[in-house]
């Protein structure tokens, strides 16, 4: 009997963990919190400390809103050409503020110089894939159809195409189908909401950076992390000038924040 019950306790237990196994690359729901160890649950040993992303409970009270100003936020525009930008009146100051709000580690986890330097970084890219953000869409994306047949958990639906839009240029089947999941979208059936909902299509870029960009950044990986993790074809000497585009507006941004870009590597 007593052995029996040991083998309950065990099958309990290993059911209980298949649950944080499988969130071992966090992909949380809404409510739940992704910890430094990447498993998704609730409750401090999650959302607390060196929590990684979702609902983190313990920040060091820098406010996105405070960082990112009317004068920034003009400024990362004002050299273009508005006229003919897809963009004009699609990316406002204030939709980013609110899909940061659905983030409240993104840009508020280590010091105050920690979160200016992730909003640099974060921006910088935003600056770089979305040409000083006047691009919605990846320019010949259409020709394109990004559908990687090999994520059998995200199925390409038929006839859709899975190129950049938005902010970030969220591309493949597999990040339109997890960011829909979180943000309220069928990614698969109808990726080209990111192309016209302005909403979804920040908090979807911010969801990918939380996903993909945060834990590296804050955990001192440096900005070329970053750049391996959004388009990791640039990478290894094969796109310098792509890289130094996004080291170049990532010196800018931390300059305007009146803060050093850091030590760690620029470049990936």
């Amino acid at each position: 009997m007593k052995n029996l019950l040991t083998l309950f306790t065990l099958l309990g237990l290993l059911l209980a963990a298949g649950k944080w196994v499988s969130a071992q690359n966090c992909g949380c729901r809404s409510n739940e919190c992704c910890s430094i160890y990447g498993y998704c649950g609730t409750g401090d040993d999650y959302c607390g400390g060196n929590c990684r992303s979702g609902r983190c409970q313990r920040h060091n009270g820098v406010k996105f809103a405070d960082v990112v100003t009317d004068a920034f936020f003009n400024g990362i525009m004002s050299s273009q050409d508005r006229r003919n930008c897809a963009g004009k009146g699609f990316y406002t100051r204030a939709r980013f503020i609110d899909a940061a709000a659905s983030w409240p580690s993104f840009g508020s986890i280590g010091s105050t110089d920690d979160s200016k330097r992730e909003i640099a970084a974060f921006f910088a890219h935003v600056a770089h894939e979305s040409g000083r953000m006047c691009f919605i869409e990846e320019e010949g994306g259409k020709s394109k159809t990004y559908c990687d047949n090999t994520k059998e958990d995200w199925p390409c639906a038929a006839n859709k195409r899975y190129y950049g839009r938005g902010p970030l240029q969220l591309t493949w089947n597999y990040n339109y189908g997890a960011a829909g999941q979180v943000v309220g979208f069928d990614g698969l059936k109808n990726p080209e909401i990111l192309a016209v909902n302005p909403s979804m299509s920040i908090k979807a870029a911010v969801w990918f950076w939380m996903e993909n960009c945060h834990a590296a950044f804050v955990s001192g990986n440096g900005f070329g992390a970053t750049i391996r993790a959004i388009n990791s074809v640039e990478c290894d000497g094969r796109s310098p000038a792509q890289v130094n585009s996004r080291v170049n507006y990532y010196k800018d941004y931390c300059s305007q924040f009146r803060v050093d870009p850091g030590a760690n590597n620029l470049r990936c």
